[in-house]
């Protein structure tokens, strides 16, 4: 696990800025503006990139012959872009802004899942990396945590632009850190007498797979089941989970304390920290059926909510519902880990945030269009899509019967973007 320490350190850097952008922009375009539109069409322009950039990020990162500079280069971008944000919005011409929002969110990729595929290159396979997974889920849930309080605070006690500064200084934190990484090929687990036997040399280091398409890692998400299992369900699942802030602040405000949807989703947002962290952690459960009961669990608890008669009740059944789904990333970490193919592993992980996070911008452009439908029914909506993605995984994943010619003939081969699925276990092919 050597340099994981630091991989943490970086990407809870990378991601609390992420994560603080979304409300920080919307500050600081009311501010110098007095127009909070402006900062949703900003904010829209840094979020579009996403599912554009997401396969062309994975193709470089897999591709260039230096992968630090890469990563190093991406998060640097990043940096910039939320640097140059701070002293352009409200105040440059609407296009160069766009413009400038368009090419750093074209680094976001890079920020989500280019990142947590660079854990396979400093755990190696087994337990430890499960485990690892599961504190790297965390840093998303604790960058939700912390970004939208640093940010609200800072806009509170003076100026949304210091936010914007601190979430640039994280940014470039991250991006040093990074520097100081090891890039290298995923690390097999420990040689055993299986995989001597097998045909592994304990002293041979392993090759790095060749190059892969631009098409490749769309292919593995669709044919190999257990990956289009999960990148559908969470997709679907996303729709819902978009919506959530909106509907928490329409929620509270039905309720009678208009100013308590940031307690909702703060809620929320400590209740996954916490599943991911306890939860999260138990490797003895398949991931897939992890995913699944993390889904089911959270649909029935904001179901559940919808019905809270004070907002008390209601961030009791929203923390609940965060603890349920803290386990969801872990899981889907783990499962795009040991069924993606070597050769398009990193498409796998960007193009799997990327998806979601489209998703969860539709939800919210949807939910923009049915705001006036009573709140209630809304975080209904979302219970109902949350616990259709967990029936969606259920149907998708069902195990297909195996083929005359035996488990043998169904192994997927190492570096095939387009193999049958099957679990690579460790010390195996």
């Amino acid at each position: 696990m050597h340099g994981f320490g630091r991989y943490l350190a970086a990407a809870l850097a990378a991601r609390f800025a992420s994560e603080g952008m979304s409300l920080a922009v919307v500050l600081l375009a009311l501010e110098r503006t007095g127009s909070a539109a402006h900062g949703a069409f900003v904010l829209t322009a840094w979020l579009a990139p996403h599912i554009l950039a997401a396969p062309l990020a994975g193709v470089a990162a897999s591709r260039t012959r230096r992968p630090r500079l890469f990563h190093v280069g991406a998060l640097a971008g990043f940096t910039c872009a939320v640097a140059a944000l701070s002293v352009l919005l409200g105040r440059a011409p609407a296009p160069l802004v766009l413009a400038v929002a368009l090419l750093g969110g074209s680094c976001g990729p890079m920020v989500t899942g280019g990142m947590s595929s660079l854990v396979a290159g400093l755990v190696p396979a087994g337990a430890g990396r499960d485990r690892a997974y599961a504190w790297d889920a965390s840093t998303y849930n604790a960058a939700a945590v912390t970004a939208p309080a640093v940010v609200g605070l800072a806009a509170a006690l003076g100026s949304a632009a210091p936010a914007m500064a601190a979430l640039a200084l994280a940014g470039a934190l991250a991006a040093a850190l990074a520097a100081t990484l090891p890039y290298g090929t995923p690390q097999p687990a420990p040689v055993t007498n299986r995989g001597a036997a097998a045909g592994t040399s304990p002293g041979k280091a392993r090759t790095g797979p060749p190059p892969a398409g631009l098409g490749a890692g769309l292919a593995a998400l669709w044919r190999i089941r257990e990956l289009r299992a999960i990148t559908s369900a969470t997709t679907l699942a996303f729709v819902g989970i978009g919506t959530l802030t909106t509907t928490s602040v329409l929620l509270a405000s039905r309720l009678g304390s208009p100013g308590a949807g940031g307690v909702l989703m703060t809620a929320f947002a400590v209740g996954a920290l916490a599943g991911s962290l306890t939860l999260g952690r138990i490797t003895a459960l398949e991931p897939g059926r992890l995913a699944r009961w993390a889904m089911a669990g959270t649909g029935a608890a904001l179901a559940a909510a919808a019905f809270a008669p004070s907002v008390t009740l209601a961030a009791v059944l929203f923390a609940a519902a965060g603890v349920c789904d803290g386990p969801l990333l872990t899981a889907t970490l783990r499962i795009r880990s040991e069924y993606a193919p070597d050769a398009v592993r990193t498409q796998v992980f960007t193009l799997g945030a990327g998806l979601k996070l489209t998703a969860a911008s539709v939800g919210a452009a949807l939910v923009g269009f049915a705001a006036a439908a009573p709140p209630q029914a809304l975080l209904a909506g979302i219970s109902v899509l949350i616990l259709a993605a967990a029936l969606l995984h259920a149907l998708v994943a069902r195990q297909a019967p195996a083929p005359a010619g035996g488990a043998a003939a169904t192994k997927p081969s190492g570096d095939s973007a387009t193999a049958p699925s099957g679990r690579r276990t460790p010390g195996g092919p």
